[in-house]
């Protein structure tokens, strides 16, 4: 609860000799006091106390939970880039860049302005606190910041007491449990309480006070018996009353409990050497005190998210009362309570930064989830609902043979756990075997199942029917990643083709083409930093083979008086150009228009007029050369036009595609077959009199069942 105590300088420091021995680390520490000292002279807070108070206890928090000393001395600077003249460059001068970095996160974090409109929202949040600190000791500082601003609330007004309390509720105070470091999540969930629903906080601990006296005999006399049951069988542990917080009895009460109901009030935690203790003396308290049906958790074969691990059973204790009794090791007591920064790492000699790493990365995949989605461009509606489903919903639990385990959402599958496991194991993913049987890839995984996937280094990848099956958005990321790298490879390949073919037309050797001088040209006109990039953006779409050759070219430029002397007659031609009465017309290659489409005319160098479809995204990259044309008003050729038909089967039904194109009167002269995992896909080149013909024959491929999706491309 709330301390008005404050510490000093030589307490602080006492803590940390405590558990850190190396004096070096002691002085860095006292060193950083002094500096964010002299820097905060002269400043106060709100309720009157010196600044420097505020990081002093910022510090002492840490210290509680065993933080290195890197972390403290963050904790006593994490102000000074904020509300100081202190620069960057300078911190980094006097303490180096890992220290740096740190404080620097936490004045990033400091600046976000959070939303608690709705849950969607406040699970967003717990996202982007966790995304935006690389070194996960941001996150443990941030914590204990905002601990100590919970407990000098008071000297806030009113609004604003609530507004951070409920910040701290829905966004921190789950932070901190993910994390493990239950000793500041449970006083941040007690203050949060305090200040967003007084009368509640106030009734409740009323009633713990009225009661405490006769739970502490009844507790003492169950602990008591409970430890001379343990002693008795030679089982050497501790034994202690465990308090339960004014919040998680708010959260039972809330559910509809009465507070004479709440059974767990009563509860024991027993601390052994070994995990098989554990299990011995979780057998002898059940064989004097009959265990209360379903209430037994089995945390240390199957850990929480967070890496918790105990065994958690209710029993019918001294005088029938209930009894919520956690075994555990000392070791597993140390992260329940301290979390991931739990001082065995100095006890081993280990690096505390390593340590750190290794042992969160498991925990933050639980934030990590949405974040790598960025990199797929998710809409809002879609981040919101990966959100509901993944995060919201309750998780299950599933197993390797070789009994690793892992955590996925309901609903998940097999597609979803082999990505889980890793993205090759996915990618080269052909079945599933579960608890020893073969099931479909949309089998519904549930808790505790066995899990083996059988993969086929030959396997063509994942099918696009998989997105509708994965339930984790992570895994239809890694599954739409799989094929843009797809696409990007045919892109580039169609892309170095079509340009060499360019270049064979004009009669150019490649060595000729592929010169220093014309790379700086293109690279400055295209806006590309390499020859690949060209190439790529010539396979997709947005440049045209021949206008990144013309982009080359020296030729003088012709000029509209040179343009007009040349004689056609009007009446046979296709496209008429305003204001001039014959000239040499050129359909693009790049977007291929056809009658019925809006056109416009880009005036070349020398080689007469090119007509463009008006929404070319080529004539972006044109200088303003543009002069108006239309169709003619009758228009006996038929002129080429690409689509791409995408189906649902790898069986090759070209054949049938062709006879219906042809039965509409589009004639193909050019297809390009591409099998992408198992879906046939074809383009076609097609010859066509009109949009209006074009869009027949796009709804009658569209009527076969295989097909499912047509449309026209431009290149």
């Amino acid at each position: 609860m709330s301390k008005d105590k404050t510490h000093t300088i030589e307490q602080l420091l006492k803590k940390a000799r405590g558990y850190i021995e190396d004096e070096v680390d002691i002085k860095k520490i006292e060193k950083a006091y002094n500096f964010a000292e002299k820097k905060h002279r002269g400043q106060f807070r709100k309720n009157g106390d010196p600044f420097i108070v505020h990081p002093i206890e910022v510090a002492v928090i840490l210290t509680t939970v065993y933080a290195d000393s890197s972390t403290i001395a963050a904790g006593l600077l994490h102000d000074v880039l904020e509300d100081t003249d202190t620069t960057r460059e300078e911190l980094e001068e006097e303490f180096g860049p890992e220290i740096t970095k740190l404080v620097y996160g936490v004045t990033k974090l400091g600046q976000l302005n959070f939303s608690c409109e709705n849950e969607y929202l406040i699970e967003y949040y717990k996202k982007i606190v966790v995304g935006m600190s690389e070194d996960v000791r941001v996150i443990i500082i941030k914590l204990a910041e905002r601990l100590h601003n919970m407990r000098t609330l008071f000297a806030l007004p009113e609004e604003r007491q609530k507004l951070v309390a409920k910040e701290t509720l829905e966004i921190l105070a789950p932070i901190a449990h993910h994390l493990g470091i239950h000793k500041i999540k449970s006083e941040l969930e007690d203050l949060s309480l305090r200040y967003l629903k007084p009368d509640v906080f106030y009734d409740i601990a009323e009633k713990l006070n009225n009661t405490k006296l006769e739970r502490d005999n009844t507790v003492n006399e169950m602990l008591t018996s409970v430890s001379n049951l343990l002693t008795e069988h030679h089982i050497p542990h501790e034994i202690k009353g465990r308090a339960k917080s004014i919040y998680s009895i708010y959260n039972k009460l809330d559910k509809g409990k009465k507070f004479s109901d709440i059974y767990d009030l009563l509860a024991l935690r027993i601390i052994v050497e070994t995990e098989q203790e554990c299990y011995v003396a979780l057998g002898l308290i059940h064989s004097k005190y009959r265990p209360y049906p379903k209430r037994f958790k089995d945390y240390i074969a199957m850990p929480k998210a967070n890496m918790y691990q105990s065994l958690h059973t209710t029993v019918f204790g001294v005088d029938g009362y209930l009894f919520e009794i956690q075994i555990r090791t000392h070791a597993m007591d140390e992260v329940a309570e301290n979390g991931i920064a739990s001082h065995w790492a100095y006890k081993e000699h280990k690096n505390a930064n390593e340590v750190l790493k290794n042992s969160t990365e498991q925990k933050l995949q639980f934030f990590k989830a949405i974040i790598d989605s960025n990199n797929d461009k998710m809409s809002s509606e879609e981040v919101i609902d990966s959100i509901k489903d993944e995060v919201l919903d309750s998780s299950i639990y599933v197993f390797t043979p070789k009994g690793d385990v892992f955590e996925l959402p309901k609903g998940a599958t097999p597609i979803d756990f082999a990505y889980k496991v890793h993205t090759q194991v996915g990618d080269t993913m052909v079945g599933a075997i579960v608890n020893n049987n073969i099931v479909p890839l949309d089998y519904t995984l549930q808790n505790n199942d066995i899990v083996k996937i059988n993969t086929n280094k030959n396997s063509k990848g994942p099918s696009q029917e998989w997105l509708k099956i994965a339930r984790c958005a992570q895994t239809k990321n890694k599954i739409r990643a799989f094929f843009t790298k797809s696409e990007k490879e045919i892109n580039l390949e169609r892309g170095k083709e079509a340009l060499e073919k360019e270049l064979r037309k004009r009669k150019i050797a490649f060595n000729d083409f592929d010169t220093d001088e014309n790379k700086d040209i293109l690279f400055k006109e295209l806006k590309v930093d390499s020859l690949e990039e060209i190439e790529l953006n010539i396979g997709n779409g947005k440049f045209q083979a021949s206008t990144v050759l013309n982009l080359l070219e020296r030729k003088e430029e012709p000029s509209t008086d040179k343009i007009k002397k040349i004689t056609i007659k009007e009446e046979d031609a296709d496209i008429l150009v305003a204001g001039i009465d014959k000239v040499k017309v050129n359909l693009a290659a790049c977007c291929n228009p056809i009658p019925q489409d809006e056109i416009i005319g880009y005036i070349t160098k020398g080689n007469g007029i090119t007509v463009h479809r008006s929404n070319c995204h080529n004539l972006a990259l044109l200088e303003n050369r543009t002069v108006a044309v239309k169709w003619n008003s009758e228009v006996h050729k038929r002129y080429v036009t690409t689509i791409i038909i995408e189906t649902d089967t790898s069986k090759n039904n070209l054949l049938e595609i062709m006879q219906h194109t042809s039965m509409q009167d589009a004639p193909s002269d050019r297809v390009v077959t591409i099998n992408k995992s198992g879906n046939a896909i074809y383009e076609l080149d097609l010859y066509v009199r009109s949009v209006d013909h074009l869009n027949k024959v796009i709804q009658d491929l569209k009527k076969l069942r295989y097909i499912t999706k047509v449309e026209r491309i431009i290149r």
